[in-house]
C-alpha cells in the first residue's frame, strides 16, 4: 500500500519526507496553540460575527487539516525531482511559519488588523503551495485543498474584526 510511504529504487520504504513534514507541522501547531487564548477577556469582548464557528470546531477541524498538510508535504517531496525539493521544503516552511505566527499576532498582540494581514499572507502562501505541489503530485496538491478552503473561510473573521468594529480593536484587558 502506497498511502503513506513510498518505496525507493532499492525497495526500502522512504519515511523521512513524511516524518520531516510531520515534525514541522507539529512544531507549527505547538507554537500556534501556545499563543491561542479564546478565553481571554480581550477575545471574549470582541464583537465576533454570528457565523463564526464555535470554539470546539477549531480544534476538531485543525487535527485533520494538520494531518493533510503533513501528508501532502511528505508526498510532494518524495515525488519531486531533486531540483524541486528545496522549493517545496521552503514553501512548506514559509506556510507553517505564517500559520504559527497568526495566533501570536492576533491573540498575543491583540491585533485583528495584524491577524487579517497574517491571514491574507497565509492565503497567498496556500495559493502558491497548491500548484507547486501539483507539479510533483496531484494527490499532494488535492490534500491541501481543505486547508486552503478553511484558511480562506476563517479569514473572514479577522476581516470583520479589523474593519467592522474600529473602537474596540485593540482594547487590552
Amino acid at each position: 500500500m502506497r498511502l503513506i510511504s513510498e518505496r525507493g529504487r532499492e525497495g526500502r520504504i522512504r519515511w523521512r519526507p513524511y516524518v520531516g513534514a510531520a515534525a514541522a507541522v507539529a512544531a507549527a501547531a505547538t507554537i500556534g496553540i501556545a499563543a491561542t487564548d479564546t478565553r481571554s477577556t480581550w477575545y471574549q469582548r470582541l464583537s465576533k460575527p454570528s457565523w463564526q464557528p464555535p470554539p470546539w470546531a477549531f480544534g476538531a477541524t485543525w487535527i485533520p487539516l494538520y494531518a493533510g498538510i503533513a501528508w501532502s508535504g511528505g508526498r510532494a517531496w518524495s515525488q519531486a525531482d531533486d531540483g524541486e525539493r528545496m522549493g517545496l521544503a521552503t514553501a512548506l516552511a514559509v506556510n507553517l511559519s505564517l500559520n504559527a505566527a497568526w495566533s501570536w499576532v492576533f491573540f498575543v498582540a491583540r491585533s485583528p488588523r495584524a491577524g487579517l494581514a497574517g491571514a491574507l499572507l497565509l492565503n497567498a502562501s496556500n495559493l502558491h503551495r497548491i500548484p507547486r505541489a501539483a507539479r510533483s503530485d496531484l494527490h499532494a496538491a488535492a490534500a491541501l485543498m481543505p486547508y486552503a478552503a478553511w484558511s480562506a473561510g476563517t479569514s473572514r473573521g479577522p476581516s470583520v474584526l479589523a474593519i467592522g468594529d474600529p473602537p474596540r480593536l485593540n482594547r487590552a484587558e
